[in-house]
């Protein structure tokens, strides 16, 4: 049967219901590749015009969190801030209150450990499992399924869910008991952090020796100095291409989580404030909604 021609009714009392909501640069292709793997998919964002691709797939519109908690057992959430998290899990019209016994709450957001800690005690009251689950690899790794994704929970849910886990992401890791997912994605983005000013200076430095960027780029990405950042948002900044695969807005979210995070264990981290300081100007400039790449901007 063609997923377009589902009954809703049949999608309700199914147990391959996924509820998904933000559908953002990310989001909207994780989506996709959950009804392409023959999932039902109820879909839920701020925006309706955005889900519009997806609901001509088959997918189902959801009018708010309630009504996804009301109809899908597998629940995923990719949405902005911490903010965003904590209204969608644990507000009164949120999934937690709402939801059903038995029903996984997966959040791929990058958020605060802490929040994640409690959004899994809440849950277990319900009768619920909840895992903090964020991910790496930005627009590319999402519409290619090739996400890198970290994370936490019990090791019973993370086993139940983990054929949903292979079908969005590459490299999926356990990471440990609830939060401890988020703590790894802090050590992804302190590691981008740092490695960004590097590869943004490396190929400001290339232009104003007078050498081919592209050729630059052909030693340099197979040798030591070779990182993801390096060869894929390289070429997008030689091009002018400012696109965001990941906000810059979030990614200063994100690494005030993680200064926060090492300020709490008593940890200096010069390189993650340095960038933070950067990226922070180039959204006072303007460039908020742009890219990670266009820290080139603030070289040239």
């Amino acid at each position: 049967m063609k997923q377009n021609d589902w009954e809703e009714s049949a999608l309700m009392q199914s147990n391959k219901v996924i509820g998904f909501i933000g559908l953002g640069v990310m989001g909207k292709s994780m989506a996709a590749h959950l009804l392409k793997a023959g999932y039902g998919v109820f879909v839920y964002t701020r925006t309706k015009d955005k889900a519009s691709e997806l609901l001509s797939q088959g997918a189902k519109w959801a009018d708010a969190p309630k009504e996804i908690a009301q109809n899908a057992n597998v629940i995923i959430s990719m949405v902005g801030y911490p903010s965003d998290v904590e209204e969608i899990y644990l507000g009164e019209n949120g999934l937690i209150e709402n939801g059903k016994q038995g029903t996984y709450l997966i959040d791929m957001t990058t958020s605060t450990p802490t929040l994640a800690v409690k959004i899994a005690e809440e849950a277990k009251k319900r009768g619920m499992e909840s895992l903090d689950a964020p991910v790496s690899g930005g627009d590319i790794g999402a519409r290619d399924a090739k996400l890198t994704i970290m994370a936490g929970g019990s090791s019973e849910a993370f086993e139940a869910v983990r054929p949903i886990f292979d079908i969005l992401g590459s490299n999926v890791v356990h990471q440990g008991p609830a939060g401890s997912g988020q703590h790894t994605k802090m050590c992804n983005q302190i590691a981008i952090a740092s490695n960004m000013i590097g590869v943004t200076e490396a190929i400001s430095y290339a232009k104003k020796a007078g050498l081919d960027p592209d050729r630059v780029l052909r030693s340099i990405s197979s040798g030591s100095a070779g990182s993801w950042s390096l060869s894929n948002l390289v070429p997008r900044m030689v091009e002018g291409d400012f696109e965001p695969g990941f906000y810059i807005k979030h990614f200063i979210k994100d690494m005030k989580i993680a200064l926060d995070e090492a300020e709490r264990m008593g940890m200096d981290a010069p390189g993650l404030s340095l960038s933070k300081s950067l990226y922070e100007g180039l959204a006072e400039a303007g460039e908020e909604n742009s890219g990670t790449q266009a820290l080139y901007k603030h070289y040239n």
